[in-house]
């Protein structure tokens, strides 16, 4: 009687193991459910959300640090035709995106539709010096008219050079080259960056994802069409993806993130780098191929972005992109900082770049549950070029197309302490508890039913000796 009881025991104890298991694997699938559909509810953007309330505003600070390249020997360049040295000055810090989306309207095909403002606000602490600082660097105005102005009008252009007392270099304070100085050629405010602060990006509609959290943040339309203007061509002329603030959520670190910039004026890629701690965050890191900004030898897909044959060479300049398209013609290039990429050349021909991977490319670190952007810096080489003349007298020593580098900018933002606590506690922690009771209740589960089993079996044996003896 006392073995059978024994084994009764036993063989309720090893099915209460295997119960206890079975729940713990069924928490697996259906805690799984809980959260995705969780992070799904939370990720769409309608009032009341979490996303919502991140996407209308910034949740975290958001700056842009300028570098600007001071020319060391601009009468060296000017006379005898040498090659131009150059320095970088900064950081010069602003704080971006600070002001909420306006005119934000939902419609009907589950779009919303919004214009983000622009302003900056100077951060001197943050700052290597004053916006007052001077700086030498091209002549925006004669770089630009040389570009624009057809060869048989040069003389003009040399007039006006000459009248104005003008030149291809000139000495401007940070503010003026930034964000615009009153030009004595062309009687108008002249600046990189120019006009900004009042300015609108957009409008953009994008997916709210409420009927499909796949496509929640990627944007439908900018500037009310689905396609961009400026490249004749279907493939550049697409708009992919978000504007890398966040991505649908589970990300998938296989697959390439879409991203549209407005400052470039068309899509790209991002492809997984490495898996990175933030904050007690693990993220996923995104960055920028090298074959982004490739030549079309080299990467076929950007031959429609090769707009000009003889200042690109033949198509076979790599690293940089002639926005001049999407700027009226102006001869404005885009590349990575200290031209990171690009074709050698680019740094024989002006002379003081330093090209760093680590602090010159791009990336986004995302959280790929819920598909947040919690870290990026977005760095982009604003350059324009000039070239030889046998007209105008500020060029005739120049040998040939000289891309010049004028600025490089970090924009770039990470989440605080107490957003990343809140993240952690709200988020992280119970997806983490969760699977802490699944990996208890299945462990826990499997030992009880081992070892009951294991003892059934002895039990047993010992009960059926027994009976012989």
């Amino acid at each position: 009687m006392g073995c059978c009881n024994r084994r009764c025991g036993l063989i309720a104890g090893a099915v209460v193991g295997a119960v206890v298991a079975i729940l713990g694997g069924i928490l697996i699938p259906v805690g799984k459910i809980i959260i995705e559909g969780t992070v799904e509810k939370e990720a769409v953007i309608e009032p009341g959300t979490t996303a919502y309330d991140n996407w209308v505003s910034a949740g975290a600070a958001v700056y842009r640090q300028f570098w600007l390249f001071d020319l060391k020997n601009p009468l060296e360049v000017l006379h005898y035709g040498a090659v131009p040295v150059v320095v970088e000055k900064g950081p010069y810090t602003y704080r971006t995106r600070y002001l909420p989306k306006e005119n934000i309207t939902f419609h009907s095909n589950n779009t919303v539709a919004f214009l983000l403002p622009m302003g900056a606000i100077f951060e001197p602490l943050m700052s290597v010096g004053s916006e007052e600082d001077n700086i030498t660097s091209l002549n925006l105005a004669v770089a630009g008219a040389y570009a624009l102005v057809p060869k048989l009008l040069h003389s003009v252009l040399e007039n006006l050079i000459k009248s104005t007392n003008s030149s291809l270099f000139q000495r401007r304070t940070v503010k003026e080259m930034l964000w615009g100085y009153s030009d004595p050629i062309l009687k108008e405010t002249v600046g990189l960056f120019s006009p900004y602060n009042g300015t609108y990006d957009g409008y953009y509609n994008v997916f709210n994802g409420k009927d499909d959290i796949s496509k929640v943040s990627k944007i439908e339309r900018w500037r009310g069409e689905t396609k961009l203007p400026f490249w004749e061509d279907e493939y550049c002329d697409m708009i992919n993806g978000t504007d890398a603030s966040s991505f649908p959520p589970f990300v998938d670190k296989t697959k390439p993130l879409y991203l549209f910039s407005s400052d470039i004026c068309r899509s790209v890629s991002a492809s997984y780098e490495a898996t990175v701690n933030l904050k007690g965050i693990d993220v996923y890191r995104f960055s920028l191929l090298p074959s982004t900004l490739a030549s079309p030898v080299d990467n076929p897909d950007n031959k429609c972005f090769c707009k000009n044959l003889e200042t690109s060479k033949n198509c076979t300049m790599a690293g940089v992109l002639d926005i001049g398209s999407c700027q009226d013609g102006r001869p404005i290039f885009i590349s990575l900082p200290h031209f990171l990429h690009g074709s050698p050349h680019l740094r024989e021909d002006v002379l003081g770049l330093n090209p760093d991977e680590e602090h010159h490319k791009t990336f986004f670190d995302v959280e790929p549950l819920t598909g947040f952007t919690l870290h990026f810096a977005k760095r982009i080489q604003v350059n324009m070029m000039y070239g030889p003349s046998n007209v105008i007298t500020v060029l005739k020593k120049v040998k040939d197309y000289t891309l010049f580098p004028l600025v490089w900018l970090n924009e770039t933002a990470m989440l605080d302490d107490e957003t990343a606590q809140m993240f952690q506690d709200e988020i992280i922690s119970n997806v983490n508890l969760l699977e802490i009771i699944q990996k208890v209740l299945l462990g826990v589960g499997v030992g009880i039913f081992v070892v009951c089993l294991v003892s059934y079996c002895v039990v047993r044996k010992r009960c059926n000796q027994s009976k012989f003896v």
